[in-house]
């Protein structure tokens, strides 16, 4: 199984992200990740990340603002 996060705009659309992950082999660490790197892909144009198992939506958009 890989965890990979998606990174949106505010509006829904796709951007690249500021740093680049791997694919996560557990949830924990695709959380924990997400959790260190926030600020950076906020900072990047990021807004929002959605979470796919095997490319099943696991749940998203989640903010990346504090707000």
């Amino acid at each position: 199984m890989a965890w990979t996060w998606r990174f949106e705009k505010s509006d829904g659309t796709e951007t690249k992200p500021a740093v680049q992950p791997d694919e996560f082999p557990t949830q924990g660490d695709a959380e924990s990740w997400i959790g260190e790197e926030w600020r950076a892909l906020l900072e990047g144009g990021a807004e929002q990340v959605t979470l796919f198992e095997d490319g099943s939506k696991i749940y998203g958009p989640m903010s990346l603002r504090a707000e």
